[in-house]
């Protein structure tokens, strides 16, 4: 990690690679605001000029890259190539958001609401506030195009403690978990496939779930290009899903089956802890709205793309949902919906007769590609964060001819596999969504904070300012509401992991203090993992 102090200091480096030995020459410039900017002494790396740098109108961030920059360069210190256009921004918005959720999660918002009516209206207001946040979410992806999401926008408006703290619970809990419980759900289903007259053994689930992970892991570690095809391919293929669905719904309600459609708000409303404990299930099918904004530095033209695929990509999915839950209600009764452990595959058996098995397999192809792009996102918010001395160094670095972050891919996967051992869907999901909406109302906080202190940055896309006050008051609403409603110790574990992030922060980011070993673990696993950091990328081209 680097030393975090109000001074300049140089140093004489040695990365190997491909078997050479090679010097670099760095100067690391501490700003106030607690973060380090690298600079080379030695030249610049490579063809053209540097990239243009901007001050901080605030006069407190130091430097930052201009917005746009003349793209990414092989041997930028700061970006990774921008291989991302617009439909691979909508492919990862829609492909990350339509898992498993759609055909697990209806059942479960039926039972929390007790009402089909309010339940539907919470699949609208999901998809209403994931738009809102994503919209708020765009203008910070634009005023600071790193990647890392939340990272990026905590070391802008809070500083470097809160910025720690979302990278420490994102890397060991938020985004593993998340890959954990999509890939639990795609074995789920695809050894359900081949087992029909029991219960699939766990541990087979888990042993198909651990052998996705190895192949989505070893899809991102072969080529960005790659895995944005990978991801294109399987949010086109799950799409073509969803309109099966939808078709086959359609065709029930032109036979007239609008029966459970009828007297939709009859049943009482449900207590108000209970809504939110409802929005979390819901939430977690809309979940991966952000995640496009992990991958900023890879986004061809991101000042365009970034907002334009959200605003693509979250109403298609909104407009998605709503017609498969009317086309499950056409097909089956509310009863039949929560005592079915597999919605998408009921349906299937009334609705397609031979062909049943469709369902069972396009919930494998979106669980797959669901998370493969959580991955794709999650190495890079390891990438960004270590980069800036908030973890291991060997994380921000990248594979020598391929350009991928490998080590943050392999350190997410191994986190991933050991909770697919340990976990459970059910257990996993509840503390994913408290956790992960206390740092997305964070977010909401962080721009409407950044609109007083950084008036005059650059904003390309601008938000209306109401709406991260919208967000923000709703997700103080989803953290404090299950609690009140049902509180459990859970919580309160929740809250002392993340302040437990204090405790490494203090000594190992603050004061710069490494232990001795870990140079030699560094050098081994760059050695092991043939990855450089990428201040030396011009030099193996």
């Amino acid at each position: 990690m680097y030393q975090h102090a109000f001074h300049t200091t140089t140093a004489n480096s040695h990365y190997i690679a491909n078997g050479h030995n090679v010097p670099i020459k760095d100067t690391f410039k501490h700003f106030e605001d607690g973060t380090t900017r690298t600079t080379h002494t030695n030249g610049y790396l490579g063809t053209g000029d540097p990239e243009a740098t901007e001050t901080d109108s605030s006069g407190t961030g130091g430097m930052r890259d201009s917005l746009e920059g003349s793209g990414a360069k092989k041997n930028d210190a700061v970006h990774l190539q921008r291989r991302v256009g617009l439909f691979s921004g909508v492919a990862l918005i829609v492909g990350t958001m339509i898992g498993s959720g759609i055909f697990v999660s209806p059942s479960g918002l039926l039972v929390r609401t007790g009402s089909v009516g309010i339940s539907f209206l919470i699949w609208l207001a999901c998809g209403l506030l994931s738009l809102l946040g994503a919209l708020a979410y765009a203008e910070l992806g634009t005023m600071n195009t790193s990647s890392g999401a939340e990272w990026a926008y905590f070391m802008d408006a809070f500083g470097a403690p809160p910025a720690f703290l979302f990278s420490w619970v994102s890397t060991l809990v938020l985004k593993p978990s998340q890959m954990a419980i999509i890939c639990l759900s795609f074995a789920q289903y695809a050894v359900e496939a081949f087992v029909s007259e029991c219960d699939p053994p766990v541990a087979v689930v888990k042993m198909v779930a651990m052998l996705a992970i190895v192949s989505i892991l070893c899809v991102n570690c072969y080529s960005v290009n790659l895995g944005m095809a990978v991801q294109n391919v399987f949010a086109s293929a799950k799409m073509v899903a969803v309109l099966i669905v939808i078709g086959g719904g359609a065709y029930k309600l032109c036979q007239g089956n609008v029966q459970h459609l009828q007297n939709a708000f009859n049943n009482p409303a449900p207590p108000f802890g209970a809504i939110a404990a409802a929005f979390y299930t819901g939430l977690w099918a809309y979940d991966g709205w952000n995640n496009l904004n992990y991958v900023t530095e890879e986004i061809q033209n991101p000042s365009k793309n970034l907002p334009l695929s959200i605003m693509i990509g979250i109403p298609l999915v909104t407009l998605c949902y709503a017609l498969i839950n009317i086309s499950y209600l056409a097909a089956m009764s509310p009863t039949e919906m929560i005592e079915s452990e597999a919605v998408a595959v009921t349906f299937g058996h009334r609705i397609l007769g031979a062909l049943a098995w469709l369902m069972p397999l396009s919930v494998t192809i979106s669980t797959f590609g669901s998370a493969n792009g959580t991955l794709f996102a999650a190495g890079r918010l390891c990438f960004a964060a270590s980069r800036e001395g908030h973890l291991l160094d060997i994380l921000s670095y990248v594979h020598v001819r391929r350009l991928t972050p490998s080590p943050g891919l392999i350190f997410h996967s191994l986190i991933a596999a050991a909770m697919v051992s340990y976990g459970t869907i059910d257990s996993l999901i509840d503390f994913f969504s408290f956790t992960a909406w206390i740092f997305y109302g964070g977010s909401m906080f962080a721009l409407i904070v950044m609109r007083y202190t950084k008036p005059n940055y650059p904003r390309p896309y601008k938000v209306p300012i109401i709406i991260p006050y919208v967000v923000l008051i709703i997700s103080i609403y989803l953290v404090v509401g299950p609690i009140i409603d049902k509180p459990q110790i859970e919580y309160l574990y929740a809250v002392m992991f993340i302040l437990t992030g204090l405790i490494f922060y203090i000594p190992f980011v603050k004061y710069g203090m490494t232990p001795r070993f870990m140079e030699k673990v560094t050098l081994f696993l760059q050695l092991l993992l043939e990855v450089v950091p990428t201040t030396t990328m011009g030099m193996f081209d």
